[in-house]
């Protein structure tokens, strides 16, 4: 997985820091060459540095084999060939990092998924989907970005 907006493990542009911090734009986004038997895509973006037990999932998208990227602040409901699931905090789409002032760098990671299955429609939340995800992962790509305020 690549981005034009950055390179892996480097910092993120403040136009895709949240709302409030950003402009809360969804950095372009590629991926490599699928397993054949790939029937669904799932991108998480989370915050792997978040003062809480597990990282927090800011986006979840459920994707198309067919779509091998996605264009800047496309990350938004209404994307053809991507639906969203509830994130962690409820919204749907893409929320960029706003990271707590003062607290360093935090370590945001994009991971695309490639599975065996497709996703049900029923599945409308993070949780739903990595329940659904569990033993069906053929691949993952991962990228990673800090962003720091």
């Amino acid at each position: 997985m690549t981005s034009t907006a950055f390179t892996d493990g480097g910092a993120m542009p403040a136009s895709s820091a949240g709302k409030g911090v950003g402009d809360n734009t969804s950095p372009p986004l590629c991926w490599g060459a699928l397993p054949p038997e790939t029937r669904q895509l799932v991108l998480i973006i989370d915050d792997v540095d978040v003062p809480l037990p597990r990282p927090l999932l800011h986006t979840v998208a459920v994707i198309d084999p067919s779509v091998g990227g996605v264009a800047a602040g496309a990350l938004q409901p209404g994307c053809p060939g991507i639906r969203f699931p509830r994130a962690d905090l409820g919204h749907r789409g893409y929320a960029g990092p706003r990271p707590i002032p003062g607290h360093g760098p935090h370590l945001y990671r994009f991971q695309v998924f490639a599975l065996d299955v497709t996703i049900p429609d029923a599945v409308t939340s993070a949780k739903g989907l990595l329940a659904a995800m569990r033993d069906h992962v053929l691949a993952r790509g991962t990228l990673t970005g800090t962003y720091e305020r």
